[in-house]
């Protein structure tokens, strides 16, 4: 029996192209990073790649805040920055330490439960992170839109925002399409190019502020005239849902940690370089972002006409752009718009970076998905597509995805403040469990003033979920025959008795299947007498039993061990599973392959309602067995001639 399951060998070209790199089906939280391992980068590399969502909020946060907080901007954004450098850091470098593999945090809560709980649970929280992922590479192509339809140098017939937004989503698609690596070559340059340019910007904007003394005072006393200390910070922390855009990025900062560079004493179990690597990239993205966010907010607040950021004003969503233009020559000012124009259409990718990585994790796992859905091209069309249907739906409004896109991220990051919670909690880490709770209420705060601003955004990610949930158990019932045990290994005893049987009865394996009760000698002898009459078995005739019974029965790939036990004059070959036809269908495949014997194998009758039978298989692992396990042999192995034989009397 092969460790892995073979994947799709497709005849034509396209299909070859199309499902290069699918990987195989495999078991192990870390068995799916061996292809990543192979192209890892520096963590200040991928970064970049993590970072061209989190830092292209640059473009449209200062425009928030200001349309949000008024004059008070600056310390809605210091209250922004507090979040992100003393809750939320710290919330993710404890997510990078338990869940290194790209798990993110979806994976720390899915150990608190188990069966079909825990399935559910995880398909939930990978709508929601579909919702913010789709959202955040519509909206952001949406928002490039925006900054090329308003650059003075472009013309007029350009002014078609849902064609062009498609146009930058499909290039975004392609670029996926080409590889990993090119996507974080891109990421490299336009990160660097962004933030140098926003830099010099901001640098210009306070000399504007220093030659301009009056604009500080007259912004203090604004300010002074109708607040104290605890009112600017009391405003400012209520104001804080409306700025919480500006945490987006610490998720994907953590779904793409395999393709971090690890140190040279790292295993996949303990990936100790790679964390250290992780922290050192959420790290220094948070710091990165707080520096220019306050930055930003103080001079776009002090130097830009409050009307501009309204809707309507040349500064709303593009405040830093707004700088630029009235500060810099016309050429600097489109050099930056370039810019803001690259990294906004580029911040998807970190979206579908996290897409890419999260899916194949799990649906495929629990049986929820296609195998093709392993191959990283066939996935990029799909989400390419979801995000054509999202941009026509919106037409391409900023404004009206927005509710959405803070719904997702805030529905991840406040998954990621109970996950750290629970896992302090379960250590007995009784001061970090305190905090976390604290960064949990707040998060829960965020997002109940966000629900309770917009539904719209709850009702998108509902849709996802009930569309992920329905195709997911579409899919789980298509694979339902499927042999999906990824190894079988037997234990010495085992290995015994089924070469002592190769060696007897003239070369054939005969194997009775028993459903376990009383497990003593007096089952194991009326079952035989049953079989050996039902079937005719000759009484000379050696035969084994062979007992699966059910652990989890939500699993789908999983390993099977069987132990020999010996009760009486009794030879039993036992295993768990979560389906019981899979496992007597690949240790039959596995006993043959083992001695060159095509093995055969008995059942009793069973009789009841087939499509009883058939929700008990799905859901339980059980249901009618015999055909049931026919069906998975006959899928199996396509040849008559080496198939196990399946026999059913009664």
């Amino acid at each position: 029996m092969p460790k892995t399951r073979t994947p799709l060998r497709p005849q034509s070209p396209f299909l070859r192209w199309l499902l290069q790199g699918q990987t195989q089906t495999i078991e192990g939280p870390f068995e799916a990073e061996s292809k990543a391992e192979k192209h890892t980068h520096p963590w200040y590399q991928v970064m970049c790649l993590t970072g061209v969502d989190y830092f292209s909020t640059l473009g449209y946060q200062p425009g928030i805040a200001a349309l949000a907080a008024g004059a008070l901007s600056p310390f809605a954004t210091l209250v922004l920055v507090i979040v992100t450098l003393f809750g939320a850091l710290p919330m993710y470098r404890r997510v990078a330490e338990e869940s290194p593999h790209g798990d993110g945090s979806i994976s720390m809560l899915e150990r608190l439960l188990s069966f079909w709980q825990e399935k559910f649970l995880v398909l939930i929280l990978i709508g929601f992170a579909l919702t913010g992922f789709i959202i955040t590479i519509t909206l952001s192509a949406a928002d490039a839109t925006a900054h090329i339809i308003e650059n003075p140098l472009v013309p007029h017939w350009m002014d078609h925002p849902v064609g062009l937004t498609l146009v930058l989503i499909g290039l975004l698609g392609a670029v996926f399409l080409k590889g990993f690596k090119e996507a974080i070559g891109i990421a490299i340059a336009l990160v660097a190019l962004y933030i140098g340019l926003s830099a010099v910007v901001v640098m210009e904007g306070f000399y504007e502020i220093f030659k301009n003394p009056q604009v500080w005072t007259s912004w203090q006393q604004q300010i002074f005239q109708s607040h104290n200390w605890w009112s600017i910070f009391g405003t400012s922390f209520l104001l804080f849902p409306y700025l919480a855009l500006g945490l987006s990025g610490f998720e994907t900062g953590v779904l793409v940690m395999p393709q971090i560079k690890g140190g040279p004493k790292d295993t996949p179990q303990n990936p100790v370089g790679r964390i250290q690597n992780g922290k050192k990239l959420l790290t220094a993205a948070a710091l990165i972002m707080s520096v220019m966010l306050l930055c930003s907010s103080l001079v776009t607040t002090l130097l830009i006409p409050p009307q501009e950021f309204q809707p309507g004003g040349e500064a709303n969503g593009r405040a830093l752009a707004y700088l630029a233009h009235e500060h810099f020559s016309t050429w600097f000012a489109t050099l930056y718009d370039v810019a803001t124009i690259l990294i906004l259409w580029f911040a998807g990718s970190s979206a579908m970076a996290g897409l890419l990585n999260i899916v194949p994790r799990y649906l495929p796992k629990y049986g929820m998905a296609p195998e093709w859905t392993l191959a990283s091209r066939p996935l990029v069309l799909i989400f390419t597509l979801i995000a054509f249907v999202v941009t026509i739906i919106f037409k391409a409004d900023v404004n009206a995805q927005a509710a959405a896109y803070a719904t997702g991220v805030l529905a991840l990051m406040g998954s990621a403040a109970v996950a750290t919670t629970l896992s302090a909690k379960h250590k007995k880490q009784k001061v970090l469990m305190g905090f976390f709770a604290v960064v949990t209420l707040l998060f829960a705060y965020t997002i109940a003033i966000n629900l309770f601003k917009d539904l719209g955004g709850l009702k998108i990610a509902g849709f996802f979920i009930l569309l992920i949930t329905f195709t997911s158990l579409i899919s789980r019932v298509f694979r339902a025959t499927e042999l999906r045990v990824t190894e079988v290994t037997l234990d010495e005893a085992a290995q015994r008795f089924v070469r002592e049987e190769a060696r007897h009865n003239h070369g054939r394996i005969r194997i009775i299947a028993n459903r376990k009760n009383a497990g003593d000698e007096r089952e194991y002898r009326l079952k035989e007498a049953q079989v050996r009459d039902d079937t005719h078995i000759p009484e000379d005739d050696v035969v084994l039993f062979l007992e699966i019974s059910i652990d989890d029965a939500s699993d789908f790939a999983h390993r099977l061990d069987l132990q020999g036990v010996q009760v009486g004059p009794h030879r039993i070959l036992r295993g768990t599973s979560s389906s019981v036809p899979n496992a007597l269908a690949a240790s039959l495949l596995h006993i043959r392959d083992e001695t060159g014997r095509i093995p055969h194998i008995y059942f009793g009758w069973t009789e009841g309602n087939p499509i009883l039978y058939l929700l008990r298989f799905i859901l339980f692992g059980e249901g009618d067995i015999a055909p049931v396990t026919r069906e998975i042999l006959r899928k199996a192995e396509p040849d008559p001639q080496h198939r196990p034989y399946v026999h059913v009397g009664g």
